[in-house]
């Protein structure tokens, strides 16, 4: 959204705009910041897309809805409450095993 405030609107447009702040990410990065939600992105990069595009962090970001992150956040309680599925996911003993641990390499 805020690229759209500056009349930014395909990659290669972006690109020029980290390009005049000294920012040289490849093409198929800046595309990956485009078109989706970048799973991480370094504490440096952000400063200079901030530079580039003249805002802030909060600018860039979006609050996640609640009922997102209540979805989220049930997964791991059921795996722990031992709730129905949630038995794959504990360790089981080999068959067949002397019940006596091999010693770890010299």
């Amino acid at each position: 959204m805020v690229a759209a405030q500056r009349d930014i609107w395909r990659p290669v447009q972006l690109l020029a705009a980290f390009r005049e702040v000294g920012f040289t990410p490849s093409l198929s990065k800046v595309a990956a910041l485009w078109g989706s939600q970048p799973v991480t992105v370094r504490l440096e990069d952000l400063d200079m897309i901030c530079a580039a595009l003249d805002c802030t962090v909060a600018d860039l970001m979006q609050e996640e809805p609640e009922s997102h992150r209540a979805v989220r956040d049930e997964a791991p309680r059921a795996a722990a409450s031992g709730m129905p599925g949630s038995e794959a996911a504990r360790p089981v003993p080999r068959p067949g095993g002397s019940g006596r641990k091999s010693l770890p390499p010299n």
